[in-house]
């Protein structure tokens, strides 16, 4: 750990606390060794004036949904201080109404929902309060004798909390237990399987208690373990491979059929498309090989907090089936006993599906599945965590983790249970991968564009480097890569299916125009070019991706991106026109071929896309002059006088690839206002 208080910019002044408390909780975001993916929570006390102008003593906490990674002043809900000590004095409060109560004492009704621990940091009279899921302290206290690691790691100026599920349960526990602390109060509370608190009466303090804490803990670890922690990384931020040129590649690596075939099996058993992210890095590996793997990978997560992103045990192998059975077995075992013992027994249960969110295999790595590629690279991130925790737990004596009993809890908690409730419709293609050629410019970032509007994850290719930035978050991949070089191609793919798991839809969009050209005039080398990218490249995509395609969770989808050329050529454009309806071609033979596969194939023909890179401002002003028309007359030159646009081609692409098409395949369908000689 190392004090980052003056590292990244100017503290801001001691004068605004909650401007102290954003610096602080980034701070804290910024370092996953401390907190992950919207883990831990930051508070400050203050006063504020309510709508009648009278000072209000108010606690400012974080609030539900936010990351102290990127938490900004309206990411902290502010509530009724003297308020929430009343609601502390309370007996007995299910945490459903324990949050109504948390929203009724908001001073402010646009507020996110407060922290499920806002009650904790009320109930801490310091200023500033901070919590963090610290590697570090977890694998200590995931440890038969963690408390007394803990004492002998970080000292006895402390408070240790034996576990307790959070929200109004935990609350009440140091309610009773720091009522019977005479003296001054310890200015650091362990959580036992859960985190630490550190508080203080100024953000500098309290941050620099948390990471001279967390310090000793990694201190301790390291003095008493033979290794540093290796780091678990996805392969999400690889970089781009050089890859040496291979004459006549076909087909599609073996490990990535093998992976798209555990994603397809895993989206079968979850009931719904799913992402499928591996980790192949030398420290996921070596886990993955321990020979007492079966054993210590089976004892649950560091934290509770891991089981809503991780599940409470990972699959190790392949056999979903399997692990599958053992979840519903799970549920069924623990649901009878909540039943039984909660007092929220008539809020209607809904089980999770069975499927796993991490799987563990020697020779894929570790695999994070979800429905959006954001959670799955979350899952991943947190179990890369925990492989760390393991791996030094291991070392100090064993891992062991809470019981499934409490893991249960969180898992099924009734808060999580309501957002499950309330949750909306995924998007049209969650969970769906579709790699698109030509994905820089024109209809094919059009294409990109459409596709993750409704949810896809995309991979973009193109030999233009503006490829990498064509999108950006954790939906998109650009790869710089010549579709006429098979092993690029190839390298592409393989970063893809590492990155999603599989790839379930092709957009071949890349496409060359040369320069108009009579046939008397013939060049061989254009011709040859305008081919290798129009027609070649196309039946090399489909040779590649034909064994991805097959195992796509819903059905494969191949759209190409024709040209009206291919049925009504221009004088002058005899390579494009030829490379276009040999596409086709190739196109319709695919659709006779891999009907039985489920995988579909159709053809749009745009014509006239005019905010293409083949159409310059120039050359449509002088196709506008040639014709008479003025440019906005060229433009709507078609039956519809409509111009036609990359973003409409775009939508259609998209419609062509969603359900309403699932019933089509070998269609040719035009997009280009109406043309009388394709009519």
């Amino acid at each position: 750990m190392r004090n980052r208080w003056d590292e990244v910019r100017e503290a801001p002044a001691d004068g605004d606390r909650l401007d102290q408390c954003v610096h602080v909780s980034r701070l804290l975001g910024a370092d996953p060794d401390l907190v992950l993916h919207g883990g831990g929570n930051t508070s400050v006390k203050t006063m504020r004036q309510d709508a009648l102008g009278n000072d209000v003593a108010t606690l400012l906490v974080k609030g539900s949904g936010w990351d102290l990674a990127t938490i900004e002043r309206p990411g902290f809900a502010p509530l009724r201080l003297e308020r929430l000590r009343e609601i502390l004095g309370a007996e007995s409060l299910s945490d459903s109404a324990m949050m109504n109560e948390l929203r009724c004492a908001l001073l402010d009704a646009r507020a996110p929902d407060p922290s499920v621990e806002t009650l904790l940091h009320a109930l801490i009279p310091e200023t500033f309060v901070l919590h963090t899921h610290a590697d570090a302290v977890l694998t200590l206290t995931n440890l038969d004798d963690g408390e007394a690691r803990i004492r002998a790691a970080l000292g006895d100026d402390l408070i240790v909390i034996p576990y307790v599920m959070p929200g109004f349960d935990l609350a009440k526990h140091c309610r009773d237990l720091l009522g019977g602390v005479t003296g001054p109060m310890p200015q650091t509370m362990v959580l036992m399987c859960h985190g630490v608190f550190t508080y203080g009466e100024s953000a500098r303090a309290a941050y620099g208690r948390m990471i001279e804490i967390v310090g000793r803990a990694e201190q301790y670890i390291a003095e008493h373990t033979n290794a540093a922690r290796p780091t678990a990384q996805t392969n999400a931020a690889r970089p781009t491979a050089q890859t040496e040129a291979a004459p006549d590649i076909r087909g599609t690596a073996p490990d990535a059929l093998e992976l798209a075939s555990l994603r397809q099996a895993v989206s079968r058993v979850a009931g719904a498309p799913m992402i499928a992210t591996r980790a192949a890095d030398p420290a996921s590996t070596a886990f993955c090989r321990r020979p007492d793997l079966a054993t210590v990978s089976q004892r649950g997560p560091a934290t509770p907090d891991h089981v809503i992103r991780t599940k409470r045990l990972p699959m190790v192998g392949r056999d979903v089936g399997a692990y599958a059975k053992e979840y519903v077995a799970y549920y069924e075992s623990q649901e009878s006993g909540v039943s039984q013992e909660s007092d929220s027994a008539n809020a209607p249960m809904t089980m999770l599906d069975p499927a796993p969110r991490i799987a563990l295999d020697p020779e894929l790595g570790v695999i994070a599945f979800g429905r959006r590629p954001k959670d799955a690279a979350i899952a991943a991130d947190v179990y890369g965590h925990t492989i760390g925790v393991i791996e030094h737990a291991e070392q100090l004596g064993g891992y062991r983790a809470l019981s499934p009993e409490d893991i249960f809890a969180v898992e099924y908690w009734e808060l999580e249970q309501a957002k499950l409730r309330r949750a909306g419709s995924p998007p049209e293609f969650a969970g769906e991968v579709a790699l698109v050629t030509g994905a820089a410019s024109g209809i094919g970032k059009a294409c990109v564009e459409a596709l993750l509007g409704r949810g896809a994850a995309v991979v973009g290719l193109d030999v233009d480097a503006g490829v990498t930035t064509t999108a950006s978050g954790p939906d998109y991949l650009g790869v710089v890569a010549d579709v006429t070089d098979p092993a690029a191609v190839q390298d592409a793919i393989a970063r893809a299916v590492d990155r999603f798991g599989g790839i379930d839809m092709l957009i071949a969009s890349a496409g060359v125009f040369g320069a108009s050209r009579p046939i008397s005039d013939f060049d061989p080398r254009q011709w040859r070019s305008t081919l290798s990218v129009n027609t070649d490249a196309f039946a090399d995509l489909l040779a590649q991706l034909h064994g991805l395609l097959k195992l796509a969770p819903r059905y494969g989808r191949v759209v190409l991106i024709g040209s009206k050329n291919a049925a009504a050529p221009g004088p002058g454009a005899a390579a494009y026109s030829a490379s276009k309806a040999a596409a086709t071609q190739l196109a319709r033979v695919a659709a006779l071929e891999w009907a039985s596969d489920g995988i579909r194939v159709n053809i749009v023909h745009p014509d006239a896309v005019f905010d293409t890179g083949l159409w310059t401002p120039d050359v449509v002003e002088a196709r506008a002059a040639h014709y008479g028309m003025t440019v906005e007359q060229y433009k709507q030159r078609n039956l519809l006088h409509t111009e036609v646009t990359s973003e409409i081609v775009g939508t259609l692409v998209a419609d062509v690839c969603g359900p309403s098409f699932r019933a089509t395949t070998g269609a040719q369908i035009p997009v280009d206002g109406g043309s009388d000689r394709i009519i």
